[in-house]
This record gives structure tokens, sequence and C-alpha cells, in this order.
């Protein structure tokens, strides 16, 4: 039993930091317009992840345009400006999203 417990709390532990930082997206409303795996009205984390694969500046560069918002890239439909989300979140929230597999 002692066991089980420990492997629950472990796996839990593990768990965590993709739960956390979905439900980040979440509280931000990001999945107002994105999916993990689909499109909605912008792209799926998986495809963004996809495109910025293997680039080391992603990381700088998705934070700065969710912040300042943008357009162009994905499409004719702009991604509102995000100034309301702190740093420490955005870092967060795009590191989870170039993660996606």
């Amino acid at each position: 039993m002692k066991k089980m417990l420990l492997a629950a709390v472990a796996l839990g532990v593990l768990a965590t930091p993709a739960f956390a930082n979905l439900q980040l997206a979440q509280k931000y409303a990001c999945v107002a317009c994105h999916s993990v795996d689909k499109k909605i009205v912008g792209p799926a984390y998986k495809d963004v992840a996809k495109k910025y694969a293997g680039d080391k500046s992603a990381e700088a560069k998705l934070v700065a345009k969710v912040k300042a918002g943008g357009s162009g890239v994905w499409g004719p439909i702009p991604m509102p400006a995000h100034p309301q989300v702190s740093d420490a979140d955005l870092k967060t929230l795009v590191k989870w999203v170039l993660s996606q597999k």
C-alpha cells in the first residue's frame, strides 16, 4: 500500500507541470482561440511547436508576440495583445507550447 501511495504521489508530481501549464492557458483564455492538437481561430500548439522546432530564438520571439499581439504568420486574423500576462507566465506558457509534440 505504501509503495502504491508513493508511486501515485510521484506520478502526480511529474504530471503537474503539464497540467499546470494547460491551466495557465485556460486562466488567460488562450484556449478560446488555440487547442493543443487542432486549429480553432489560431494555430494548434503542436503546429506552433513544429514550426519553431530548432529555432533557438523561438521562445523570445513568441513571448514578445504574445505580449504585443501580431498577425500575418498564421493567416489574416490577428492575435490580440496580452499585456496583462506576466513575463513569468508568458515564458511558462511559451515553453509549454514549444514542448508539444
